[in-house]
């Protein structure tokens, strides 16, 4: 797989599946233009791309706010010229169950994770079109699929990034540009080790392989994903959830 030259933007970069994703690419010595909201945690990754001699650009973005989207990708084009690679990975949730559900909170997780995804890859969207090249993946959840109590906003959201991803791989693939996404199963993160021991065993019992998936696992479909291997691979919604929906 050859990378040379080029550029990738990751949204939510500061942690998780985002960082990750990061820290993949940047193996593969891709130019990063790298966002999230925390200031300390950008801060920290912009130390650890210096050590890495990454090419990089670091900048504080909410991906609902169309201003910053602008900028931000602005910023990116006038350092590095392109965007080759986009990943959409900003995410958020507000659990509750749906009577209790704040109308704030339902439109907050729906802007962020949705819109958000919208914003960046119009903005994204319109310089691959120029080049007759592009790799966009989207970041959903396996609950976006089965759904979940106590989600309905995070899951009517990753749903609905499934049904933008198959959109735009429709609409920009005759430039030569490729849309999928990637739909994670329980992954080690902060929310899952926080979670009571009797859940997690609850949660693993559902899982074949039994474990849940790392955020490595994930950046490494993405890597793929993105690669010149996966030029004829469009508009899919691949599952890493272990074996857990088989539907």
């Amino acid at each position: 797989m050859s990378f040379q030259g080029k550029v990738a933007l990751v949204t939510g970069a500061t942690r998780g599946i985002g960082l990750a994703v990061g820290r993949r690419l940047a193996q593969e010595g891709i130019s990063l233009s790298l966002c999230g909201r925390n200031e300390e945690a950008l801060g920290h990754l912009r130390e650890e791309l210096e050590k890495g001699k990454i090419l990089h650009i670091v900048s504080k973005t909410d991906v609902s706010n169309p201003i910053q989207v602008k900028e931000m990708v602005e910023k990116t084009l006038d350092k590095f010229g392109k965007i080759d690679i986009l990943i959409n990975n900003a995410g958020i949730t507000a659990d509750t169950l749906l009577v209790r559900m704040k109308e704030s909170d339902w439109q907050t997780v729906l802007e962020t994770n949705l819109t958000g995804a919208f914003l960046v890859t119009r903005a994204v969207a319109k310089g691959m079109i120029k080049a007759h090249y592009g790799r966009i993946v989207n970041v959903s959840s396996i609950i976006g699929i089965m759904g979940n109590a106590g989600q309905a906003a995070y899951a009517s959201s990753k749903a609905g990034l499934i049904g933008f991803t198959k959109s735009v791989a429709r609409e920009l693939a005759p430039r030569g540009i490729t849309c999928n996404a990637v739909a994670p199963g329980f992954i080690e993160t902060d929310m899952t080790q926080g979670l009571p021991e009797a859940v997690q065993k609850g949660i693993l019992s559902r899982i074949p392989l039994g474990r849940f998936g790392t955020a490595e696992d994930v950046a490494e479909l993405i890597q793929f994903l993105v690669s010149e291997e996966a030029a004829y691979i469009t508009g899919q919604v691949i599952r890493v959830d272990g074996g857990m929906v088989t539907i």
